[in-house]
């Protein structure tokens, strides 16, 4: 077998006699030795696999005792005793890397990981398409499959697609990225096949509108679409409408990222009756119609996300429709003003998630966050980047949103010590707080000592006014208080560039051992390439785009998200 067959699926073990495998499917590292003498038992290093982890050899599990090594002990199996539905359940709780290094134990293991894998990933490669008989008649279970092939190489086309649709009739997951041998004909069949389907995630693939409609016309349980950088829409031209088909009564969550013709998604969205998320980020052309259209058919929307749109307060107050809305994010709208905000505010009174990214154009400020603070009682999360409001609309969120834990606030040069201080008085619920880029010093953090009572987490970065004596006074007044501070001002220390593991899952942490992490400036490459990688698009204007995901964890009593 060639080495470009090798580099399709990493890790994924060959089967002995028995397992019905096709012959030649390649190994990272070869299998132990087993015996299948009474009495016998395996015992298998984590370093003897983890030296072999690189060589890519076919091998075949040995059937006789003559393979039996120094590593074959004598005593009692203990694993034979367990049934294979609790064996399958122990595989679960595995990373991929370990669940690999397990089917390479014995021919029992082999095939219990293959048939309890429910979650597949693949290097959507053309040289991987003899061997899809093989991986799927061993993984028969999957219902999550990803498939992934880099822009510089040749992808799988339509009869692969077709062949894995056949094989994986039980799909309720698929992700494309970068598939760019696919076409119509390929989404036609999958639709056919797959009619279970609940989750489709497709990027700069270059099947169509067709595609898309097969979908929806087939895959009557569909829940959740994501279309990124459709290359067969991406003509300019006048696309087909998309929609409705049977999926529209299902259809939750629908997202479009980088699409020219975006737009021809409004049949679809209009309706989807039960359609609770809308997510538009980056499409071109004008999207104020589109949401006058939308929430006239559906004001049910929970969750809305506009990012680099061109759209208007006129877009805004057909969003203000949605008098269940909840979570809204307005970033990188230039056009949209106080006007849009306060239609909002006044009549989505349901409102606990507002991000806003006024790209500091000053076109949405005290006005708007006022009327927010007025009308959104009930706010729990505010994310205000390159907003500069004043001690007036500060104070008036403060005092009247009682409910609110979590705080941001970057890149604003109006915040100072006194603002924080009323933040630090009338916050009694904070429990998160971050700020970036403001002009605070001191004396603005020694407030958070004596207020804000239910305060864990704090997060100050690029605030040359904040020293470490500041974060000192903390940690002696707050015990239970983690502090993360960028001290730019200082002399530099040693800076860790770890991500640490950390989760968006939004879980809450309990109170941790004060401590208080310093690191250098944030100019060094190291830090950089992370701030980058956490916080995408906003890390080339030093934004924060969502603090709070990246405090969910802490590891060893330290804060992530450095």
């Amino acid at each position: 077998m060639g080495q470009s067959q090798s580099s399709s699926l990493a890790g994924t073990a060959m089967a002995p006699p028995g397992i019905p495998v096709g012959p030649g499917v390649p190994l990272s590292h070869p299998a132990p030795a087993t015996s299948s003498a009474p009495g016998m038992y395996l015992r298998v290093s984590n370093s003897s696999l983890r030296s072999t982890a690189r060589s890519p050899l076919l091998v075949s599990v040995p059937e006789t005792e003559d393979c039996v090594d120094s590593s074959v002990v004598e005593g009692p199996d203990y694993c034979s005793d367990i049934p294979d539905d609790i064996l399958a359940c122990i595989f679960q709780f595995l990373s991929t890397g370990d669940r690999k290094q397990c089917s390479l134990v014995c021919r029992r293991w082999l095939l219990v990981e293959g048939q309890s894998r429910h979650r597949l990933s693949l290097k959507a490669q053309s040289d991987i398409i003899p061997m899809i008989p093989c991986i799927f008649m061993r993984y028969h279970s999957v219902s999550k499959l990803a498939l992934k092939c880099h822009r510089r190489s040749i992808s799988i086309s339509d009869d692969a697609l077709i062949l894995i649709s056949e094989f994986s009739r039980n799909l309720t997951r698929l992700k494309l990225r970068g598939c760019r041998e696919l076409t119509d004909v390929g989404m036609t069949a999958l639709a056919k096949n797959c009619k279970g389907l609940k989750k489709l995630s497709c990027g700069s693939c270059t099947f169509g509108t067709k595609g898309i409609n097969a979908v929806l016309d087939h895959c009557s349980a569909l829940e959740e679409l994501s279309v990124k950088r459709l290359r067969g829409m991406n003509d300019r031209g006048v696309a087909e409408p998309i929609g409705p088909g049977v999926a529209a009564s299902s259809l939750k969550s629908v997202c479009l990222k980088e699409l020219y013709n975006g737009q021809c998604f409004e049949p679809l969205v209009v309706a989807s009756k039960n359609l609770k998320t809308l997510k538009l980020f980056g499409c071109f052309g004008d999207w104020d119609r589109f949401l006058e259209t939308v929430t006239d058919g559906n004001s049910n929307l929970v969750e809305i996300h506009l990012e680099r749109l061109q759209v208007t307060d006129m877009g805004l107050s057909a969003i203000s429709k949605c008098v269940t809305l909840e979570i809204l994010h307005i970033v990188r709208t230039p056009e949209c003003t106080n006007l849009g905000l306060v239609s909002v505010a006044r009549n989505c009174k349901l409102l606990r998630k507002l991000h806003i990214d006024g790209w500091r154009t000053n076109r949405i400020g005290d006005e708007g966050l006022i009327a927010v603070a007025k009308q959104a009682t009930n706010l729990q999360e505010l994310v205000l980047i390159g907003v500069n409001p004043t001690s007036s609309s500060i104070d008036a969120l403060a005092s009247n949103c009682q409910k609110l834990e979590r705080l941001a606030l970057c890149g604003s040069q109006t915040i100072g010590d006194k603002e924080i201080s009323s933040i630090a008085e009338k916050c009694k619920a904070l429990r998160k707080l971050c700020i970036k880029g403001c002009p605070i010093s001191d004396q603005g953090m020694e407030a958070l000592a004596w207020g804000c009572p239910n305060l864990v987490k704090v997060k100050v970065k690029k605030c040359p006014g904040v020293t470490c004596e500041a974060a000192d006074f903390l940690r002696a007044n707050r015990e239970a208080l983690v502090v993360n501070l960028d001290a730019v001002a200082v002399e530099p220390l040693d800076a860790s560039t770890s991500d640490g593991g950390a989760q968006e899952d939004g879980q809450e942490s309990p109170p941790m051992v004060s401590q208080v992490t310093v690191v250098g400036p944030s100019g060094s490459n190291g830090l950089s390439a992370l701030f980058k990688s956490k916080f995408g698009h906003f890390a080339g204007r030093n934004l924060v785009a969502c603090p709070f995901g990246r405090w969910s964890n802490i590891r060893g009593g330290s804060l992530n998200g450095k």
